[in-house]
C-alpha cells in the first residue's frame, strides 16, 4: 500500500530493504541523514532553542548539507551551509534552489586544510550574526535521536533477527543512534565500522592515501558524536579497495550507491563468512551521484573484490594499509600505551 507523504522528507527517508546474499541485507537511502537533520531540528524546536524563521548554519561534505536544507524547507527556517570543496554542482544547485545559502571552500586534496577552514567560516559566521544556530552535526548528541525511527523500522522489517550492523563511522550519529536504540531492545547487536585511512577517529592518521577524501566515513578532526565504546569491529580501507567494492555492488546487485556503501559491502561480506548465522546489516547512505567521475566513469579499473581480505590485527601499531580489521571491543577511544609507543616509533 502506498502513503501519501505530506513532505518529501518522509519520503526521502524511507529506506529500501535489499537482500545481497543470505544473510547480508542492504537498508538503501536516498539520503541517510534526513534522519539526522529531521530529528535534530525537531528537537530543537520542541524545546524552544530555535524558533520558525530563524537561520541555522553548519559545516557538510554534501548529504548532510542537503538533508538540512529539506528539513529546513519543511520546518519554516533557514539554512545556510559551510560546504565542503567535495560537494558538486547538483548538490550545490539543490541547496541554493531550497533557499539556503551556501559557502563552499576552495579546491583541496587536504581533508584537515577543508574541514578546519570550514569551522573558521562557520565561527566567522556567529561572530557576525550572533543570532544564528550552529547545528554542530559533528558534536551535538541531538543528531542520534531521529535514528530512534530507523531502528523501530529495522525491528519490525527484520524481526528476531541476530544483527550485526555496519556502516561508515563518520560524524558517528548514524551508527552511535542506530545501535543504541536497537541496543535497547538487544544488547547483543553488534557494530563493525568502516574507517578510511588517515582518519584521526580511530588511530590511522599516520597514513596517506592520496584519493582517500572519502566524504562520511572518516575525518581528519575529533569528533565528540563518535563514541568509540559502541563499536565492536573496525576496518580500515584504502580508496582502491572501496572503489572495487562500490563498482562490484553496482555490477552484482544493480544497486547504484555511494562509496561508503561499497566500503561496507565489502566488510560485511568479509564479516558473513565467518558468522553465518547473524544479519549483516549493511548502511547505505546514499546513492552514487557524487562519485561519478572519481568512481563509476573509472569502473574498468576496479580490482575483483572476490579475493580480497583483511590483515587481522590486535594492536593499532600493527595497522596496515589497504585494508586491516581489529576487535574493538566496545572500549574507549584511549589508546592503550603499547599501542601509542608503537604509533609514536612509526611517527
Amino acid at each position: 500500500m502506498l502513503d501519501v507523504h505530506e513532505h518529501i522528507t518522509d519520503a526521502v527517508k524511507t529506506p529500501a530493504l535489499v537482500r545481497l546474499a543470505p544473510n547480508v541485507v542492504l537498508i538503501r537511502f536516498e539520503t541517510l541523514k534526513v534522519y539526522a537533520a529531521l530529528g535534530a531540528l525537531r528537537h530543537l524546536l520542541d524545546t524552544g532553542v530555535i524558533r520558525p524563521g530563524q537561520t541555522v548554519v553548519d559545516s557538510s561534505s554534501g548529504i548532510y548539507a542537503l538533508a538540512l536544507a529539506m528539513a529546513c524547507h519543511r520546518y519554516d527556517l533557514r539554512c545556510h551551509i559551510v560546504a565542503s570543496t567535495t560537494v558538486d554542482d547538483a548538490t550545490r544547485a539543490q541547496l541554493e534552489i531550497l533557499g539556503a545559502t551556501v559557502d563552499q571552500m576552495p579546491p583541496s586534496d587536504d581533508l584537515r586544510l577543508d574541514q578546519n577552514r570550514r569551522v573558521a567560516r562557520v565561527r566567522e559566521l556567529l561572530a557576525t550574526d550572533p543570532g544564528l544556530h550552529w547545528m554542530r552535526q559533528y558534536h551535538d548528541p541531538v543528531h542520534h535521536l531521529g535514528y530512534a525511527e530507523l531502528a523501530e523500522l529495522l525491528r519490525h522489517a527484520l524481526p528476531g533477527a541476530r544483527l550485526t550492523v555496519v556502516g561508515s563511522v563518520g560524524t558517528g550519529a548514524s551508527t552511535g543512534g542506530l545501535i543504541r536504540a536497537l541496543r535497547r531492545h538487544d544488547p547483543g547487536v553488534r557494530l563493525v565500522g568502516v574507517q578510511p585511512f588517515g582518519s584521526v577517529t580511530f588511530g590511522s592518521e599516520r597514513f596517506t592515501d592520496p584519493d582517500a577524501i572519502i566524504a562520511g566515513i572518516g575525518s581528519a578532526i575529533a569528533f565528540d558524536n563518535v563514541h568509540h565504546d559502541l563499536y565492536d569491529q573496525v576496518h580500515w580501507l584504502d580508496f582502491q579497495h572501496a572503489m572495487a567494492a562500490t563498482v562490484a555492488l553496482m555490477r552484482d546487485h544493480a544497486v547504484f550507491a555511494g562509496l561508503s556503501t561499497g566500503a561496507a559491502h565489502l566488510v560485511a561480506s568479509w564479516e558473513a563468512r565467518d558468522a553465518p548465522d547473524r544479519t549483516h546489516l549493511v548502511i547505505g547512505a546514499d546513492t552514487g551521484h557524487r562519485y561519478t567521475q572519481r568512481v563509476f566513469t573509472r569502473h574498468r579499473e576496479a580490482i575483483d573484490p572476490a579475493g580480497l581480505a583483511p590483515l587481522v590485527i590486535s594492536d593499532l601499531g600493527d595497522l596496515a594499509m589497504p585494508w586491516s580489521t581489529m576487535e574493538w571491543a566496545r572500549r574507549g577511544a584511549r589508546v592503550p600505551a603499547q599501542e601509542r609507543r608503537r604509533k609514536d616509533a612509526v611517527l
